[in-house]
């Protein structure tokens, strides 16, 4: 895994441009602390991060297939998990390889089928090629956005990079925030293409950007498509196992540590059970990481999303596979602490707005990091099989919005704290409307689906493109901070298109949520699991975080120049800050989390807002 970045000038002489482009390859240290590169040309330059996963000597970057018509220049990041079949097929039309990395595999791929390669790729993956035969350059990103790759035009060309910061360390590029972009960081569903910076793009998943000296042009390569379902349910429960562990054992190829985030939830143990004992055929035992609380299972009191404590379940796992398992436990202190709110900022560019699930994921990672480099994951079960608790809530489901906003009516804590004038300016209520209705319209359902099928059909689709973007490029962000490298079996798109297009009563055919799942991976489950009910990333319960929050936005509150006062309400603050701990409901804590990591915004970005 690493970062990437680059520059396209078509009117300017990159060569002498070196210092800039070596500042905006060093904003991803982090991504890829193993080693750093760059190659300029007259109209091209480009810069790389590398994190080392596969032949540590032999994927140096950028990386160069010279032609007698000009040089082709791969900047990579990522995993191809079929670049060992690539490799083969490659081979045998003649090309001939001097490294064992996926990233050559991936430069002669594109040297075969040019714009045609990311058909090829099975992976998680953004990356840029400069050719200079057709002085074109060409920006690509994976199927389900696993990647994050953002691009800002100039005027006569394009800055690009793996994070916005990279580009921002160009001085192309200017710090500016606009209503459209505080809309999009508020509204809890994530627009196609969305950056916070104005003028900044996100290449949308399962898309292509080529730049050319006659503009920039886009291309979608996959999108989720409704086909017939026609195989039987014990048919489908078998593919989806065969498909899981097949998905599972490429995934955990690599040439460094490796290990497993385990949660004591179906996804995650499901990973968890297929990965041992392909681990153990190699002779290692497997590795595995959870994350807790100080004293969160004793004092664990169930809520509406919440019904039990995870470690319980993480025992059975691990007692059941025989894995090396290491519970990291968090304090209030930690998880509140103004340095690691900074790192987590820096780390996403943007406030994320999730306050301590965001601090104890980087804290996790960075305590993982120390052991393992490669981390697989439970994330985005959810959204493929169908299991948060709003896909199962009548309500929710027939609500004429986002059902995860309609379940949790997220949208209210997360601008109750902002000035009245901000918030009328953002019209998020109208936001979000439009961006539902423009969701929707996007979904493609076969002749004769019923109603039920066909309102489930577009839900899962909301949560493919829209919700499951957002956790994606939060796990990413907070990963590649400490340079942890977080592989998604449950993205392949090989799963993704076969279980989007099983039908609802497929997906909940024994009554429960994720029944295909279940059913395909209990043999490798405990059945304390296999009969647990959903439950989400953990969130602690410690009033002890809320105090410490309460305490800092009491100083904030002090500072007459805090620059976050021009958009929050400095009144709604000062009232939250001297609440009686029993009244400090999770709205009030949640929005003074967003105080605060908006403050610690300004001071790293200096943003200049632009609300007229």
């Amino acid at each position: 895994m690493c970062g990437i970045t680059g520059w396209i000038s078509y009117e300017s002489d990159l060569r002498t441009r070196g210092e800039v482009v070596d500042a905006m390859t060093a904003t991803m240290s982090c991504r890829g602390p193993d080693d750093s590169g760059t190659w300029l040309g007259t109209h091209a330059a480009l810069g790389h991060r590398r994190l080392a996963i596969i032949d540590l000597p032999g994927g140096r970057q950028p990386m160069t297939e010279r032609t007698p018509s000009g040089d082709v220049v791969l900047v990579y990041s990522g995993e191809a998990y079929n670049f060992a079949e690539l490799r083969e097929e490659l081979a045998a039309k003649g090309h001939r390889f001097t490294t064992s990395s996926d990233t050559e595999v991936v430069l002669h791929a594109y040297l075969e089928w040019g714009q045609g390669v990311p058909e090829h790729l099975n992976g998680m993956y953004a990356f840029a090629v400069w050719d200079e035969r057709t002085r074109e350059l060409l920006l690509v990103r994976d199927r389900m956005g696993i990647k994050p790759l953002y691009y800002y035009p100039t005027r006569d060309g394009v800055l690009f990079g793996s994070e916005p910061k990279a580009i921002l360390a160009n001085p192309a590029a200017r710090r500016e925030v606009d209503y459209d972009g505080l809309r999009g960081l508020l509204a809890f569903t994530k627009t196609p293409g969305w950056s916070l910076w104005k003028g900044m793009h996100e290449v949308e998943p399962g898309s292509t950007v080529t730049v050319s000296e006659s503009g920039i042009r886009s291309r979608t390569y996959w999108k989720l498509t409704a086909t017939e379902h026609t195989d039987s349910r014990d048919e489908t429960v078998a593919k989806v196992r065969e498909l899981m562990t097949d998905i599972v054992h490429r995934q955990l190829v690599a040439d460094v540590p490796r290990c497993v985030l385990l949660s004591g939830g179906l996804d995650s143990s499901a990973v968890t059970g297929l990965a041992a004992p392909y681990v153990a055929n190699e002779g290692e035992q497997l590795r595995t990481f959870s994350v807790d609380f100080t004293g969160q299972e004793e004092n664990f009191q169930p809520d509406r999303i919440r019904a039990t404590p995870d470690s319980p379940y993480i025992r059975d796992v691990a007692n059941l596979v025989g894995s090396a398992h290491q519970n990291v436990v968090l304090d209030s202190a930690a998880l509140s602490d103004p340095e690691v709110r900074r790192a987590v900022v820096r780390a996403r560019d943007m406030p994320g707005g999730m306050g301590d699930m965001d601090t104890s994921l980087y804290l996790l990672f960075k305590a993982i990091r120390e052991q393992s480099t490669v981390a697989l994951s439970g994330e985005s079960a959810d959204e493929v099989f169908g299991g948060y608790l709003w896909f199962h809530d009548q309500a929710a489901r027939d609500a004429d919005t986002f059902p995860w906003l309609a379940f949790r009516e997220l949208t209210g804590g997360r601008t109750a704290m902002l000035r009245r004038e901000v918030t009328d300016g953002l019209a998020l209520d109208d936001y979000i409307g439009d961006q539902y209705r423009t969701a929707v319209a996007q979904v493609d359902h076969l002749d004769g689906e019923s109603g039920l099928e066909r309102r489930m059909r577009t839900i899962c689709h909301l949560h493919l493109t829209r919700f499951v973007r957002m956790l994606l490029d939060r796990k990413d962000r907070a990963s590649m901070a400490v340079g942890l490298e977080v592989r998604v079996p449950f993205c392949d798109h090989r799963l993704v298109e076969y279980v989007y297009n099983t039908p609802w009563s497929l997906k909940t055919f024994d009554g429960r949520e994720k029944s295909l799942l279940r059913h395909a991976t209990k043999h490798v489950l405990p059945e304390s699991v296999v009969s647990r009910v959903k439950s989400p990333y953990p969130s602690t319960q410690d009033p002890h975080y809320a105090e410490a929050l309460q305490k800092q936005a009491r100083e904030l509150v002090a500072d007459r120049d805090a620059a976050v006062f021009g958009l929050a309400d400095r009144e709604w603050v000062t009232k939250a800050a001297e609440l009686d701990s029993a009244e400090v409901t999770d709205e009030v804590r949640q929005g003074l989390d967003r105080v605060l990591e908006l403050q610690t915004w300004f001071e790293e970005y200096t943003p200049s807002l632009t609300l007229g």
